[in-house]
């Protein structure tokens, strides 16, 4: 058996974890979606953010999916409890991270038909600012 390369090394084996973030009403999610999901990362407000460059299985369970979006994350920056502020609450910053372009293409041509599915696809261009290329027939 061969070794792993030195930067492969861990002095204690990689931990699991995932991290649910659930949205009760589609308005919530689609407000998250254009502020932060879109541009590939969110903010999560907890008083116990996960540590800086913590890698995690993010699942999103979205009114109209029957099962949770599952996302590869990772965490930026935090900002603490004892730091926190009304403009800049406690919580950390993720940048979602897709094994290829392929992978992010389904994950937001997903997310984009939930958003015309439930709102038209005049509104979710609107919302999103940008002429949206899935169709999906008898909407708006």
């Amino acid at each position: 058996m061969v070794a792993p390369p030195d930067d492969d090394r861990r002095l204690a084996p990689r931990e699991s974890i995932e991290l649910v973030v659930r949205y009760q009403r589609m308005n919530t999610f689609f407000a998250d979606y254009v502020k932060n999901i879109s541009r590939g990362g969110t903010f999560v407000a907890t008083d116990e953010p996960l540590a800086r460059d913590t890698e995690f299985t993010f699942l999103l369970a979205v009114p109209g999916l029957s099962e949770p979006l599952s996302l590869r994350a990772k965490v930026m920056w935090t900002t603490q409890p004892e730091t926190a502020t009304k403009i800049h609450p406690a919580g950390m910053g993720i940048r979602f991270q897709f094994r290829d372009a392929a992978e992010q293409a389904k994950t937001e041509a997903l997310i984009e038909t939930l958003l015309i599915d439930n709102l038209g696809h005049r509104h979710a261009e609107r919302l999103l600012r940008r002429p949206l290329v899935t169709s999906v027939l008898g909407s708006d």
